[in-house]
């Protein structure tokens, strides 16, 4: 294949590029609607094809309510048990139905730099006679500034007065804390309420055959009746303006991702060249997920943060967990914000809490056991992709008041699991809320967590070497070959997956995608190779699917105790397919991989990765792609979740085989060539440096 082949291809895709399906909403039928932010204002459309729900600008809040429902000829429209069609993009939702005659089409969008959301709606006759149109829209309002932390997993919501001013209507709560503007504009953006009540806009137009009336639906929120106003005002004075500046600051900070030196962002990634779809595809889909949480909120104490879920759940929250999850490319692309972020998780109680919201920065939810594992998989990649060694020196002030280092810190993240040390020489990492959630068998002494612990150890080793703390690097590196022999114990002979050992001492046999991709990335070269080869064959025989992957296998114990997707056996959280894809490769198998990236690809045909994805036994699949998990009980799932990063980590460091030393060696190997021989990283930067990574070759530019 030439060269000039390959530079064909797209390196930077556009919104259109990266735009999903057309998915059919036949009302809540297993469909998640998309969301949309302009990283200040979040919302998420509704399966009706005008309305908005969920939108929230922390402090304000609209909770989950839903506002904006369509009525036609005085009837609810979605009462008419029409599907909708729904496509997603970055910048914007298209919407289609069609409605007794009546096609109604509606794009909505966050505008840039205002707290709210614009629909313009544009309704078109298609019976060919001249008809009368009566078109409405139904508004509710629970908005609030709570004046405390999101420590739940909803926004908070109030109830509220809906009050009818002009052609408007103002939602306040009872302590006026904040305030709702919502109504109907026309192409001038002048008001227009032909009559209705206060939950009811309606126009009144004679339409001509195939005729189109064009009107746009808005609703803005902030602290004060004034602000808000003021946001309506703008945003409805020229909502085609608002539409095509949404799509203008999308393109230019996709770009912006890919970009060295950009405005944007304190780093970039690198632009991957190459014909395969698949592998382009993943790679865009990793970095546009992690784009799609930032957060530029004047509210934010901790100035910019990435959150991890979107738009339902948890918003201002970041998990620890699953920012390190996509730690990779947060070290590449953001890393001045990486070091805030990990250096205020310091000051905080990582043994007692998940993560931290930042309208005040303090601490959320219960204990994650994962946590001492992730900081220390933030802090390395962060020092060896950005080289900022100097943080290892910084003072840090824990949160017993103690004055430490953040080499200190690593060193007692690396044994705090002597803590938790039982009779076996494990560490037992606590019952399902501390693990999993949702896998009731998946508790105490586990396999992933205990493998993680001799990567800790091994990295904290390798960072007391740098510091020139040898005795200590000696000390870390020999308690991890202590350990080691004691996690690989936990393999159920002759298969490959792991026991979880009780406190009792009872082992019980756990088939989850966790051990096996948490044991294959930390682990891989310790684990004989027989076992190697019995864990892939168990991956791609009881949790691989077509398309997407299975976090338990449906042969485990445990699998009729949950249906909630991210970690049983209807399917998967978004890292889980990525970290296993790097798992399968590390043990020796990147067939396994390779064969499969094609299915993965079709998957991310519905925008940013989903919290969880449904396997195609459990929902049929959408365009060829594992199904978005829907968020109502059961199973609880938003729309959206940030460890899409792991995609990029599995382009960059499994497919091509990119390894950072902590003195900024690079080094390269792979696959990439078994896929696409003339495929190329360019404009990787690596503490200062740039290099491209072709044919398995690193060369610095």
């Amino acid at each position: 294949m030439s060269t000039a082949a390959v530079t064909a291809a797209p390196t930077i895709p556009t919104v259109e590029d990266l735009a999903s399906d057309v998915i059919a909403d036949d009302f809540d039928d297993m469909i998640n609607p998309p969301g949309l932010t302009n990283h200040w204002a979040t919302a998420q459309v509704d399966h009706d094809v005008l309305a908005v729900r969920s939108l929230n600008v922390p402090p304000v809040s609209q909770g989950d309510s839903i506002s904006g429902q369509l009525y036609l000829g005085g009837r609810l429209a979605r009462s008419y048990g029409q599907p909708v069609e729904v496509r997603w993009r970055p910048d914007r939702v298209e919407r289609c139905t069609v409605v007794d005659g009546w096609e109604v089409r509606t794009t909505t969008v966050c505008p840039p730099g205002e707290p709210g959301v614009a629909v313009q709606l544009e309704v078109t006759d298609t019976t060919g006679t001249d008809r009368e149109l009566r078109v409405g829209a139904w508004f509710d309002s629970t908005v609030t500034c709570a004046g405390e932390p999101w420590l739940a997993g909803a926004p908070p919501q109030a109830k509220n007065g809906l009050t009818r001013t002009g052609a408007r209507r103002v939602g306040r709560p009872a302590d006026g804390s904040a305030a709702s503007v919502q109504g109907l504009v026309d192409d001038s953006g002048a008001d227009v309420d032909d009559g209705g009540s206060s939950r009811v806009a309606e126009v009144v137009r004679t339409v001509p055959a195939g005729g189109t009336v064009r009107l746009a639906y808005v609703h803005t929120v902030a602290r004060t009746e004034d602000e808000a106003r003021a946001a309506f005002d703008r945003v409805a004075a020229d909502v085609p303006g608002a539409i095509e500046a949404s799509r203008r600051t999308w393109d230019a900070e996709i770009e912006a991702l890919f970009t060295p030196g950009n405005d944007e962002f304190g780093g970039c990634l690198p632009r991957l060249v190459t014909t395969d779809d698949a592998l382009r595809r993943l790679y865009w889909w990793g970095a546009v997920g992690v784009l799609w949480f930032r957060r530029d909120n004047p509210a934010s104490v901790l100035g910019r943060t990435y959150d991890t879920l979107m738009p339902r759940y948890w918003q201002s929250t970041t998990f620890i967990w699953d920012y390190s999850l996509s730690s990779m490319v947060h070290a590449l692309l953001d890393p001045h914000v990486m070091r805030r972020q990990v250096e205020h998780w310091v000051g905080l109680d990582i043994e007692k809490h998940f993560g931290t919201e930042w309208l005040t920065g303090g601490p959320v939810g219960y204990w994650y056991s994962v946590n001492h594992y992730a900081m220390t998989r933030l802090v390395h990649d962060y020092l060896r992709l950005h080289g900022d060694h100097g943080l290892l020196d910084a003072a840090v002030t824990t949160p017993d008041g103690r004055t430490s280092t953040m080499g200190d810190e690593v060193r007692a993240w690396s044994t705090a699991w002597h803590r938790l040390r039982s009779s076996s020489g494990l560490a037992d990492y606590g019952d399902v809320d501390n693990l999993l959630e949702c896998v009731s068998s998946y508790v105490h002494e586990v396999a992933s967590l205990n493998a993680a612990n001799v990567w800790n150890l091994r990295t904290a080793a390798r960072l007391s070497d740098l510091q020139g703390r040898d005795d200590d690097a000696a000390r870390l590196r020999a308690e991890a070959e202590d350990l080691l022999p004691k996690v690989l114990d936990l393999a159920v002979p002759g298969e490959g997956f792991f026991h979880a050992r009780q406190p009792d001492g009872s082992l019980v046999a756990t088939r989850h995608c966790y051990d096996f991709a948490t044991v294959g990335t930390t682990i891989a070269d310790d684990v004989p190779a027989a076992q190697r080869d019995a864990m892939v064959e168990f991956f791609v025989r009881e949790l691989r699917t077509p398309s997407w992957m299975r976090a338990l296998s449906p042969h485990d114990d445990d699998a009729g105790w949950s249906l909630r997707a991210d970690h049983q056996w209807n399917g998967a959280y978004p890292a889980w397919p990525a970290d296993s894809a790097r798992a399968a490769i590390a043990l020796g198998h990147p067939e396994a991989v390779l064969e499969w990236l094609p299915g993965l690809a079709r998957t991310a045909n519905q925008g940013p990765p989903g919290q969880a994805h449904f396997v195609e036994e459990a929902e049929e699949p959408i365009g060829g792609g594992a199904r978005k998990t829907p968020p109502q009980l059961p199973y609880l799932i938003d729309w959206s979740c940030s460890s899409a990063g792991a995609w990029c980590e599995l382009v960059l460091a499994g497919i091509f085989g990119v390894d950072v030393a902590l003195d900024g060696t690079v080094t390269a190997g792979g696959c990439v060539a078994d896929l696409d021989p003339d495929a190329r990283l360019e404009g990787l930067v690596v503490q200062g440096r740039t290099y491209d990574v072709v044919g398995g070759e690193v060369r610095e530019r």
